[in-house]
């Protein structure tokens, strides 16, 4: 299972790693990717968003795993808002295994997901070979593909990097 972790107002990187360590104990922390500053997507004026992307495990099924973390973007703050607009941390579900789903509240994988690079370019960084139901190229390929659409700035390292801190 696959994370997009993403904040753009405040303290971005204490958001994403807050979001993170609240997973627990329901959701475990496999693998997080650095961390990817970038433009704003579909409404561009904003502040930048600080991305990354988790690979995750749980026995939560799809809409469980969804209210919870629905639960921990109200507890670190996020106000209903603009769609596309900022946030203090927004995390939505990429993968859930093989699973294909489509309903009004959840859609996996996630429907924008091969349209993003700041959402494919942190996920091939951990999952290069992964090949998502529906598709028919690994998730490297399409990253390789999006790249030049949209500013991505890598940062220097991963959560645990103090020069990463707004």
């Amino acid at each position: 299972m696959y994370l997009a972790l993403g904040a753009n107002l405040g303290d971005r990187h204490a958001a994403i790693a807050a979001a993170l360590g609240r997973l627990a104990p329901e959701i475990v922390v496999e693998q997080v990717s650095s961390l990817y500053e970038t433009e704003p997507a579909y409404v561009l004026d904003q502040p930048r968003f600080l991305n990354a992307v988790a690979r995750v495990r749980t026995g939560l099924g799809p809409q469980a795993l969804l209210a919870r973390l629905k639960r921990i973007e109200a507890e670190l703050g996020r106000q209903p808002g603009a769609r596309f607009g900022p946030r203090a941390i927004d995390l939505d579900i990429l993968l859930y295994g093989d699973t294909v789903l489509a309903s009004d509240a959840l859609t996996i994988p996630h429907p924008r997901m091969a349209e993003r690079p700041f959402v494919l370019v942190p996920l091939a960084e951990i999952a290069a070979d992964l090949v998502p139901p529906g598709w028919d190229v690994p998730v490297a390929v399409l990253a390789q593909a999006v790249r030049g659409q949209g500013d991505i700035i890598r940062r220097k390292g991963g959560l645990n990097d103090a020069d990463n801190r707004d």
